[in-house]
């Protein structure tokens, strides 16, 4: 039995800043933001949008299509938690009017998040075969105004529905997994903003890279030339591009060209909402589909990693006729409703979201059914759907 993703939903908010705006605002040259870190835009979170109301509406992008009788598990991971004990999939369970038979929680490795919920989904699914699994990442990453790691900030939240005999990608059999306990980034109880140490967070991720690829290598007897393409976890895609240029390095030209024009491909969203943290490794294999030209059943290999640390290799083969079932008019509506902030209008919205109010009624400026974050009351948070 196969088991992999069937649906792949994906949202981010509808405000951004520039880069190069940034850049001008900061008194760099712009290329250090566009070509150094490799990015073009951030999506920026207002305070209605949370990870909560972001994941719903990602969740929702796809949730009319399937059989929700059949979900039997709903996992949100996250590492910008609502609340320190209710799991915030008990919030998007109640906005789906999801059956009370979901066994659903909340799980938190920093980065690597969602790729835990995965794979808790998948060996959920092979016991329950007759069931499917909704999980979800969902991210807001800040790291505060003018401050080093400003420029890999973002937003957003991508959703996706484990089954057997899936439509998208099947999950392969086999992982290598590296941990260590390390300080490279972290976020304390009473901070709102994430603490890193980003050159070594870069190199930490870079040789946690090449352990785990090394050793899923050595496990399947596989070469880099037998995958299809390669992705990451992106932080900023800069970080990707140089774990891609360490596993093509002792290839031919023709796998190297091919392998770096599929990971330019996995990019493409990175660089046009920042860092989404749990999601990031699934934005890019959205970008990777929409963006490639693969053949069914080409190999993909994904390289998942969550600061503090926790990295795993896995690879997965794609599914004939994928390319059905991928949100491209909905992807490019959401970039494309988004609005330009200026710098002084992006800090006025990061500072204000950091100072959620309390017990005050919000309202939101998105679209007609897109779901928010509405306030709190008797210090119990409240989500709407606009109308």
């Amino acid at each position: 039995m196969q088991i992999g993703i069937d649906k792949i939903g994906f949202f981010t908010p509808n405000k951004y800043v520039d880069m190069t705006d940034l850049a001008l605002a900061r008194g760099v040259d712009p290329n250090k933001f566009l070509i150094g870190i490799g990015q073009r835009k951030m999506a920026v979170a207002d305070v209605t949008q949370d990870a909560v109301s972001m994941g719903i509406n990602a969740t929702k992008q796809y949730f009319a299509e399937i059989d929700q009788s059949k979900v039997g598990l709903l996992i949100f991971a996250t590492e910008s938690s609502v609340d320190q004990s209710k799991s915030a999939s008990l919030f998007v369970k109640k906005a789906l009017n999801l059956h009370p038979q979901v066994r659903t929680f909340e799980i938190k490795e920093a980065c690597f998040g969602l790729t835990a919920a995965l794979m808790t989904a998948r060996d959920y699914v092979r016991v329950h075969p007759h069931h499917t699994a909704i999980v979800i990442g969902s991210d807001i990453a800040r790291y505060g105004l003018n401050t080093p790691g400003e420029v890999t900030q973002g937003a957003g939240s991508v959703s996706l529905l484990v089954k057997a005999n899936p439509s998208i990608l099947t999950l392969n059999e086999g992982h290598s997994a590296y941990s260590e306990d390390i300080d490279d980034f972290w976020r304390p109880n009473d901070s709102k903003v994430a603490l890193v140490d980003g050159k070594y967070s870069t190199q930490v991720y870079l040789e946690f890279f090449k352990k785990t690829f090394a050793a899923y290598q050595a496990e399947k007897g596989w070469m880099t030339r037998d995958f299809g393409a390669l992705i990451y976890h992106l932080p900023y895609t800069k970080m990707g591009l140089k774990a891609n240029n360490i596993a093509i390095a002792d290839e031919d030209k023709n796998v190297q060209e091919r392998l770096t024009e599929t990971f330019t491909a996995s990019k493409q969203l990175s660089m046009e909402v920042g860092n989404i943290y749990t999601a990031s490794l699934y934005m890019s294999l959205l970008s990777l589909l929409e963006h490639a030209d693969l053949e069914a059943n080409a190999l993909i290999g994904l390289f998942s990693y969550g600061s503090g640390a926790m990295a795993e290799f896995f690879s997965a083969n794609l599914v004939d006729g994928y390319q059905k079932q991928l949100p491209l008019a909905w992807q490019e509506h959401l970039l494309n409703r988004r609005q330009r902030l200026s710098v002084a209008e992006y800090e006025e919205v990061f500072t204000a979201a950091l100072n959620e109010p309390a017990e005050v009624e919000l309202t939101s400026d998105e679209e007609r059914g897109m779901w928010y974050f509405a306030g709190t009351k008797n210090h119990i948070r409240q989500y709407c759907q606009v109308k």
